[in-house]
């Protein structure tokens, strides 16, 4: 353990933990916190560096401008007053800033589509106000003159989503949580095993082992709504009791998937199927500009309909942000490629083409670089929070796709709520992890 709070890549590992969380990205960190400040034995592991995946690749965004009515937008909702209010105090560590999202259409039929989606949003108790092309300049100065109007939506914000991760981390750890970095899971262990891979025991006083315990505390899913504990469910598999890593063994009351892309795999290790896919994205980034060239996270009104498409092929829309530093951040691509991470000169054209339709001006600066990222990309496009019933004490995180750093705040207080027994704030009913075996879940869940 270092002496600063931050995370260890030491050999060693706890022998237990009431809650083992695998994946140290901004999803896995923020459960961490809750979890910790619920009053569990929070240990996190990792097989590579905190923000080490998705999270390290993203550009921080915190939205509700791009979400349908449905149980996504809910969730978006609901983290970010999580953000800005259960994590209010530490905003300024991972440099949280409420920015504004504006969203803009090119032409009148674009403006029509965004003034509908607007009022269905409006409707969910989203604070968004339209904005007239005459208006639009004197929001963002920079802006092409071309646009037939925008959307104004205040709430949508940004974080830097690697200090978040890492900041979550070090208070988790200031309040007991141990984060080993550089530790695969390499198997799970499960009741009825070989000897000695039974639930941890101690912990908080009434907190239970794998198996179950006081009612509150399930091994499965069956979240009946806001406001009602989850509960248990019969006819499960043998119950997870923790993680088996290359350092040693760790018995667990619950193991929490938040391994991101990952996270099908580790569901594998409990034998059982989770869908999730890696979506490849590019991001550009330009030299340094000066403060307020782009003063809101500015994107084409056909980015909803991107972050909604399940195509397999490349799918650009643009999307512009300026960041402390002075550096603008351009996105946005998607595509289905599995982990390759090669460079796509038709990706990058994309890209450049729609932030200079957008922001004119960005025809003359120079890109510093580009990088690629791979979104948890599920067929619903919803993620996946809870108790799995098919492998009783396996619990995920995962599953967001491109809004996890925005989700992520609301995730992690859920999943803690949970956990211990509480009613939690939203149904977790649309996220289950067993709805891809039901049927129905291979389209998005909007209204």
């Amino acid at each position: 353990m270092t002496r600063d709070g931050w995370e260890s890549a030491s050999q060693d590992v706890p022998k237990t933990a009431d809650l083992v969380v695998i994946g140290a990205g901004v999803v896995g960190a923020a459960a961490a916190w809750f979890a910790t400040l619920a009053g569990l034995r929070v240990v996190v592991v990792d097989r590579g560096a905190i923000a080490g995946g998705t999270s390290g690749a993203g550009e921080g965004n915190v939205l509700v401008s791009d979400k349908e009515p449905g149980p996504e937008l809910e969730l978006a909702r609901y983290s970010r007053r999580v953000w800005g209010e259960d994590l209010g105090p530490y905003g300024e560590r991972w440099e949280f800033e409420r920015k504004g999202g504006l969203v803009v259409a090119s032409t009148s039929a674009a403006l029509d589509a965004l003034r509908t989606l607007a009022e269905r949003q409006r409707a969910s108790g989203v604070d968004v106000r339209e904005v007239s092309g005459a208006e639009l300049h004197a929001l963002e100065p920079r802006l092409t003159r071309e646009a037939a109007g925008a959307a104004l939506y205040p709430q949508d914000a940004q974080v830097q989503p690697m200090l978040a991760a890492a900041h979550l981390l070090r208070l988790a750890r200031q309040r007991g949580a141990v984060v080993r970095t550089g530790t695969e899971v390499v198997g799970l262990l499960r009741r009825g095993g070989r000897a000695g891979f039974s639930a941890a025991s101690g912990g908080r006083a009434g907190f239970p082992g794998a198996s179950g315990g006081r009612t509150g505390f399930p091994a499965a899913s069956g979240a009946g709504g806001a406001g009602a504990p989850v509960t248990p469910v019969g006819g499960a598999g043998a119950p997870v009791t923790g993680v088996r890593t290359p350092h040693g063994t760790i018995s667990a009351s619950a193991v929490l998937n938040a391994a991101g892309t990952w996270a099908g795999a580790v569901a594998g290790l409990a034998g059982v199927e989770l869908p999730v896919l890696p979506r490849r994205g590019f991001v550009l980034v330009t030299e340094p500009l000066p403060p307020a060239t782009v003063r809101h996270k500015v994107y084409a009104a056909d980015y909803v309909d991107a972050v909604a498409s399940s195509d397999a092929e490349l799918q650009a829309s643009p999307v512009v942000e300026g960041t402390g530093g002075g550096t603008v951040l351009i996105g946005s691509t998607r595509e289905r490629v599995g982990f390759d991470r090669r460079p796509s000169p038709a990706a990058v054209r994309a890209l450049a083409r729609g932030a200079i339709g957008l922001f004119p001006m960005l025809a003359s600066v120079r890109a510093m670089r580009v990088y690629a990222g791979f979104r948890p990309y599920c067929p619903d496009h919803l993620p996946v929070i809870g108790p799995d019933p098919r492998a009783p004490g396996l619990w995920h995180a995962c599953g967001h796709e491109g809004a996890g750093i925005g989700l992520a705040a609301g995730t992690g207080k859920l999943i803690a709520q949970a956990l211990t027994g509480e009613a939690t704030d939203l149904d977790l009913t649309p996220f289950a992890p067993e709805r891809f075996e039901e049927g129905g879940a291979d389209e998005p869940r909007g209204e």
